[in-house]
């Protein structure tokens, strides 16, 4: 696979469109000391190449009531390829999972997700992952408060980059819509909350 290196304006560029998606070419250009035409060039190329993945906008998790996050560390029965798919599968028709990875250590999986309170959370951990088949265990923490975020990756332009040159750029995996998800049966109802001893066990902490 052929590769490609990254020069200080193209470095430019990702850093200005990381901190403001939205500018328009005109304003990106002048901020990196180009003219319009080579510098849309660079960022076409930069999305050939699938360095600029996507572009999105960041919503405030505050304003929107969405005022808990929690990380969850999930372990399965078995770690074999068929329930790994499978957990990958139901994880991913999730809403509040922002960020899912499989670890080492006592946990399979870590996943942050976010929720509008307790209660969404409480539904998240009983009524949907706990019924995901072969999880055994479930263990959460609640996050107080968020210290720092950040989106922007780090990328110096005084150090050289090289990236691995791709046909087409990666694709966002599309959710499907869930006003309430269950992998092993219809959508549920919302009848209240109740716990059945047959399911994972889990636990909630606060950090």
């Amino acid at each position: 696979m052929s590769t490609t290196s990254l020069d200080r304006i193209d470095i430019k560029i990702l850093n200005e469109l990381q901190q403001n998606a939205s500018l328009t070419n005109v304003e990106l250009a002048s901020r990196v000391n180009l003219s319009p035409s080579p510098c849309l060039a660079r960022v076409r190329t930069l999305e050939k190449l699938g360095v600029i993945d996507r572009r999105i906008a960041l919503l405030d998790p505050a304003v929107l009531g969405i005022g808990v996050t929690a990380f969850i560390q999930i372990k399965l029965e078995k770690q074999v390829q068929t329930s790994l798919e499978n957990f990958t599968r139901s994880i991913d028709r999730l809403a509040q999972v922002m960020e899912c990875y499989l670890m080492t250590g006592e946990s399979d999986y870590m996943l942050r997700v976010m929720a509008a309170d307790i209660e969404d959370l409480e539904d998240l951990i009983v009524n949907k992952l706990s019924r995901i088949p072969g999880v055994s265990s479930i263990r959460s923490n609640l996050a107080l408060k968020r210290i720092s975020h950040k989106t922007v990756l780090p990328i110096d332009a005084n150090r050289p980059v090289t990236v691995k040159a791709c046909a087409t750029p990666s694709r966002p995996l599309e959710r499907s819509p869930r006003p309430r998800y269950d992998p092993t049966g219809p959508l549920l109802s919302d009848a209240p909350i109740g716990l059945d001893t047959n399911r994972p066990s889990y636990s909630v902490e606060r950090l």
